[in-house]
Parts: C-alpha cells; structure tokens; sequence
C-alpha cells in the first residue's frame, strides 16, 4: 500500500520539509548563542557559511548518486544523519568542532532533494511533473515555518540547545517516516548515456543567459537567506521584539513563500503565456520594495514587520521556482537541464554562503554600539541584503529585454 505513489508523494513533501527544520536549528538559537557568549556573530557566519559550501558541492555528488541508489534508504540515512548533528551540538561543543559538524550537515542536507527529484521524475509523467514539482516545492516552506515556529518556542523557554535538541527529535521522527512511506519505484532500466549529451552540456556552459539567471539567482538567495538566518536576529537587536515575535514574523514570511511557490507556475502559464520573465522581474521588485521598507520602519511596529515580511515572503517563494529552475529549463535541451540546473544551484548556494560570512562580520562591527535600550544599529548589513534583492531584479530585467528582442 505504501509503495502507492501519493504516499510516497506526500512522504517526499514531509520529509524534505522536516530535513530544513534540521537546518534552520541554527537561525532561531543564534541569539542565544550570542547572548550567552558561546559564539561571536562572526563565528556564527562562518558556520553558516559552511552549510552552504558543502551543500553546493554535495549537490552535484548526490545527484549523480541519486540515479543509481536506493532512494529509501539514501533519504532516511541523510536525515537520520543531519538530526545526528542537531543532536551532537545541542550537546554544547566548540566553535571548532561545531564548524566541522554544520560542514557535515551541509553534505547530509544536501542528500534530501537529489533523492526526492529522483523519486517525482520516475513516478509521474512529463504534463503532470509540473504540477506535482509545484506542490513539492512547498515543503522547504513548510520546514521554514515550523523552524521558526517550534524551534523558536524551544529556544525561549528552555534555552538555545532545546532548539538543537528539538530538531533532533523532529528529525529522528522524520527518518522513521521516510523508511515506512517513502517507497518510490526503482528504476527500470539503466540510463543509456548518449553521445549528444555532453556536447548539449558544454553548449549550456556557453550560454551567456544561463549564467545571468545564475547571478540573478544568487543575489536573490543572498536576500533570502539574509531573511532566513539572520531574520531573527535582526528583528531582535534592531527593532526589539522579543525571539517568539521575531521568530512567529519570520514563521509568517516562510508561509507566505507557499503561496508564492505554488503559484509561479500557474500564474506564468496562465497569464503570461509561459513566459518567466515578467512575473519574475514584479516579484523581483516586490521584494526589494518590501525588503526596503523593513529596513526604513522604526522600532516596535510589529504589524508593519509582518506586512512587509508577507510580501517579501511570496515574492522570494515565486523567484525560487523562476530563477532557481524554470527560466534555465526553458532555455536549455532537455537532455541539458541537469547541467543548467546544477549552475543555477552552485552559484545560489555560493551566494547564500558569501552573505552569511559578510553579515556575521557586519554585525560584529556594531555589536558593542547598542543604544541605551539595548538595540544595535544594523543598517549597514540590512542595506547589503536590499541591495542584493534589487541588483537581482536589475539582471532579471536585462534577461526580459533579451527575451523580447530573441522573440521580436
């Protein structure tokens, strides 16, 4: 029964949801990390960064593994490894040891998506792929959501390991969850590799538009990962909430991305006539307006932070499906898509790890100037993150002209 591909679908959406409950431990116990002197803002960056390198690289390695595993069992061993971690460093280590564990999370994350792309391509045929692709794109939402949500709630009642410890257990749960549900078929036949392949691959590696998206892309994931891992943070030290409402905004931003992610695809389709661009280039400028206005909004305006996060929640949700997969897709061979994707990857994730290295080091430089109600004056590090979300939407209008002028 459990082999029946909606279960296995739905295993897929949980379970890759609760892998970024795993990797977002992190971000909601940040301050009280810093609070109780165990790390710096700047070793924080560091760390964070180092989730993202291993991550791009084990991307590509799994990937390529995923084709030719057990995708049950390569699912559950990541997840039953990265809440390993959770666990390991909820037990207090040292800067040092907690850098190579969250290095080693990177890799074990990095195991999930491979294996359940895998997994969607072998159930469902190519005019229904989308729709369920749509769909299972939620669940890194989902996870963000329920990071932010519970982990937070650990973290202000029991302290910053409770956090770790508690994502830990989400994720041993999870594991067990994909072992039982996540039965996708094996594959039937081996992959015929044809000989046109690698030239269409090194045709993709030529294409000046590919890498465009693949900038766009990365300044987008500097904006969103900025939101992501520091977010909270943030909205503590410099517009003083409290970790539960800075953590419950972030939450909500996090959801609103699924209304976002489900509806890129749709709205595209439907009232763009498959083209990308366009809707891309609105949200683009959504989120820097929404972005901006956050940075300009004064101290205790929680509704206004909400506000704002909302948007820029449902725009980012939209520029990960446009930027991180279908524009590249639609330009490239279908024997190439692979190739263009993994550029696309590499180059987000190498943002995101640049922005958490820059920011914790932005942050540092003010820790010591909070004002007498204890707030830090972070606006230096907050305009990096809006500049980042309005350079992408720069590129994303530069790829919109080319496009029209291509179908002109």
């Amino acid at each position: 029964m459990f082999r029946d591909r909606r279960w296995v679908f739905a295993a897929a959406t949980l379970g890759y949801g609760i892998y970024y409950v795993c990797r977002l431990s992190l971000s909601a116990a940040k301050s009280g990390l810093v609070d109780s002197g165990v790390l710096s803002p700047a070793q924080l960056g560091w760390i964070g960064s180092a989730l993202f390198w291993s991550y791009a690289v084990g991307k590509f390695a799994n990937g390529f593994l995923a084709d030719r595993v057990d995708l049950r069992r390569f699912a559950s061993i990541g997840l039953l490894g990265t809440a390993a971690v959770n666990l390991a460093i909820g037990l207090k280590v040292g800067f040092w040891l907690f850098l190579v564990l969250w290095l080693a999370n990177g890799w074990l994350q990095s195991m999930g998506a491979p294996a359940f792309v895998v997994s969607l391509v072998r159930m469902f045929r190519q005019h229904e792929r989308g729709s369920y692709y749509g769909i299972w794109s939620v669940s890194h939402h989902l996870g963000e959501a329920t990071s932010f949500a519970v982990t937070a709630a650990l973290v202000a009642h029991f302290g910053w390991r409770a956090g770790f410890f508690g994502a830990a257990g989400i994720g041993l749960g999870g594991a067990a969850l994909l072992w039982i549900f996540f039965q996708p078929p094996a594959r039937q036949e081996p992959m015929v590799a044809k000989a046109s392949t690698g030239r269409e691959q090194r045709a993709v590696l030529a294409m000046p538009v590919v890498w465009e998206i693949a900038l766009a892309s990365a300044l987008m994931y500097v904006a969103r990962y900025a939101i992501n891992s520091w977010g909270v943070f943030y909205l503590e030290k410099a517009k003083g909430l409290s970790v539960v409402e800075a953590s419950l905004a972030i939450s909500v931003s996090s959801a609103a991305g699924i209304v976002g992610t489900v509806s890129s695809g749709w709205l595209s389709d439907r009232c763009f006539a498959g083209d990308r661009c366009r809707p891309a280039l609105i949200m683009g400028m959504a989120s820097t307006v929404s972005l901006l206005t956050l940075l300009l909004a004064p101290p205790h305006q929680y509704g206004v932070y909400v506000g704002t996060l909302v948007v820029f929640g449902s725009g980012i949700g939209a520029l990960v499906c446009y930027l991180g997969g279908l524009m590249a897709v639609d330009l490239v061979p279908t024997a190439a898509a692979g190739a263009a994707l993994g550029m696309v990857g590499i180059a987000s994730y190498l943002g995101a790890a640049v922005q958490d290295i820059a920011s914790g080091y932005l942050i540092q430089s003010q820790i010591v100037g909070a004002n007498p109600q204890g707030l830090l004056d972070l606006r230096a590090v907050a305009a990096c993150w809006v500049a980042a979300i309005a350079l992408s939407t720069v590129v994303i209008w530069r790829i919109s002209r080319r496009a029209r002028a291509v179908r002109a």
